[in-house]
């Protein structure tokens, strides 16, 4: 994933036993390993300023999303569940997270604020992933099998 500023890219790579997270110059120089765990950690979303970067990880156990400095210090957890949060997505203003979570029975798209707190739950019963702000915070897109088919489709964040 891009930076904001165009500057650097973020993804993760199992170049050792599992996936960490990676930062590097955009013209693929100075490659910075940022997450130093035993298990995986996957999807870095930048935050809108490119100060910090979401990502999901197992650490603890099962998915879980966590929050990291652009240089990867003070990694926080941010989701504390049994159950798999993933595929973290900055809201445009950097002031909430989308996310997918299995906490219901099939994955559905939450949000949260950016620290964390006031976790809602957005789609029910729908089996989606993917969330994707627009540009302007009002609206998600998301993947969904709801259909029997992998469709795309797109919702008002205060529905």
């Amino acid at each position: 994933m891009w930076s904001p500023d165009g500057s650097k890219i973020a993804f993760s790579s199992d170049r050792g036993r599992v996936g960490e997270i990676y930062v590097m110059n955009a013209n693929g120089s100075n490659i910075t390993r940022l997450s130093h765990n035993s298990d995986a950690a996957a999807f870095p979303a930048w935050s809108p300023d490119g100060s910090r970067i979401t990502f999901q990880s197992d650490r603890d156990g099962d998915l879980e999303i966590y929050v990291m400095n652009a240089d990867g210090s003070n990694i926080t957890q941010l989701t504390h569940n049994s159950d798999d949060d993933g595929i973290p997505a900055w809201s445009p203003d950097g002031s909430k997270i989308a996310f997918a979570s299995d906490r219901v029975r099939e994955f559905e798209v939450y949000v949260m604020n950016a620290d964390g707190s006031n976790v809602t739950q957005l789609i029910h019963n729908l089996d989606s992933v993917s969330p994707a702000w627009s540009p302007d915070g009002s609206r998600i897109a998301f993947a969904s099998a709801r259909d029997g088919d992998l469709e795309i489709y797109v919702m008002d964040v205060d529905e």
